[in-house]
């Protein structure tokens, strides 16, 4: 599944006391966020005392068990910060910590982004409350953009706080597991603010490295062959949503008129459906993990950050093969950190940036008007 996680650049509670202090039109959304991220903290027990605590199921325990030696060779392995987070556990009421919205104009996939403090912009806005995501969805919706609310079953807060291992993931399989945490764990290593696509492909080529190890590590062929087919099927998923990913593009980069790309559109939606059903007959033995992100009504939304979080993947392995291991890897990538934006994708060879291609998305280049009906002007904020 697409994982969109909210990144905390800071304290909520600092950044609460700077948007009142500026007047700032959105306390309300800072509030909860403060709200949301301190209740959490305040659920969460060390793992010890869950090991420990008689009513503590065995399953939760061995699970536990296995995130306390996950998190050691996070850091006698990989390298990772050895501190407070992922050695606490929070059993939570909800199936997910956090509600994302994501946003994109009907005829664009350029996703809508909103920008905090310290964090820079990103291109989803995290809620504690389902019901609060869909409200402000509802106000986007009203202005003419697609949206999507996913469920979060993880976040990072940069190191800022001790993120706690949470029901709502701890009970994926183990190399699932650990791949999250390696995942997480990154963010707090190297962030550079405002650059999503940097971020992400940065810890997921962390995540598969260090999955990589440690099931090598493990001898465990069961356990190898379980990952493996996990992370196959999820190979093929992605490349089915880049596929219509891109037909969408082609189809609003189009010279046609708008109510033809509206018909074309839902048409690319239905046969995206159709061939997923076809791929998890034939090839996934009737797999039903998809099927939530299907049951919704599926919109540019859905497909606005397919891409986000693999697109550099290949640069930063190219790049960890360059190094003499990961702290050579960690230096190299916080000096790409410290550039501005179009130099660090440059020096990857991501040049979208400096070719203009992020802007042809909005603009077609059969046109040198302003946005056309059907794609509704915007800015971060």
């Amino acid at each position: 599944m697409l994982r969109r996680r909210l990144r905390w650049g800071a304290t909520v509670a600092a950044v609460a006391g700077v948007c009142a202090l500026s007047a700032c039109s959105t306390v309300s959304y800072y509030a909860q966020a403060a709200h949301g991220q301190f209740s959490l903290l305040a659920q969460a027990r060390p793992v010890e005392d869950w090991l420990d605590d008689p009513a503590t199921s065995p399953t939760l325990k061995a699970k536990l068990q296995t995130v306390r030696e996950i998190r050691r060779y996070a850091v006698t392995e990989l390298a990772l910060p050895d501190n407070g987070s992922y050695r606490s556990y929070a059993q939570l009421d909800r199936p997910y910590v956090l509600w994302n919205v994501v946003a994109a104009p009907e005829l664009s996939l350029k996703a809508k982004q909103w920008c905090f403090p310290i964090a820079g912009c990103v291109d989803y806005r995290g809620y504690y409350h389902q019901q609060d995501a869909q409200a402000y969805a509802e106000t986007l919706r009203e202005q003419g953009y697609d949206v999507q609310v996913a469920g979060v079953p993880a976040y990072s807060t940069l190191g800022w706080f001790n993120d706690p291992v949470i029901s709502t993931f701890i009970r994926y399989p183990d190399g699932e597991l650990a791949r999250l945490i390696f995942h997480e764990l990154a963010h707090q290593k190297v962030y550079a603010p405002g650059d999503t696509s940097f971020n992400e492909g940065f810890a997921v080529a962390v995540e598969e490295l260090g999955v990589e190890r440690w099931l090598a590590a493990h001898h465990d062929p069961a356990l190898i062959a379980a990952y493996q087919h996990f992370a196959a099927r999820k190979r093929e998923f992605l490349t089915l949503l880049g596929k219509y990913r891109a037909r969408l593009k082609d189809n609003y980069d189009s010279c046609d008129s708008d109510a033809d790309k509206r018909r074309r559109k839902a048409a690319i939606f239905d046969d995206l459906r159709a061939e997923y059903a076809r791929i998890k007959a034939a090839r996934w033995n009737g797999y039903t993990g998809y099927d939530r992100w299907f049951a919704m009504p599926l919109s540019n939304a859905h497909l606005a950050l397919v891409g986000t979080y693999h697109d550099l993947v290949p640069a930063f392995r190219h790049l960890f093969e360059q190094s003499s291991g990961f702290p050579d890897f960690y230096d190299k990538v916080r000096q790409l950190a410290h550039m501005d934006k179009a130099a660090r994708h440059a020096a990857l060879g991501d040049t979208r940036l400096t070719t203009g291609k992020e802007e042809a998305e909005i603009f077609p280049a059969c046109t040198n008007d302003a946005p056309k009906a059907g794609v509704p002007s915007y800015h971060a904020g």
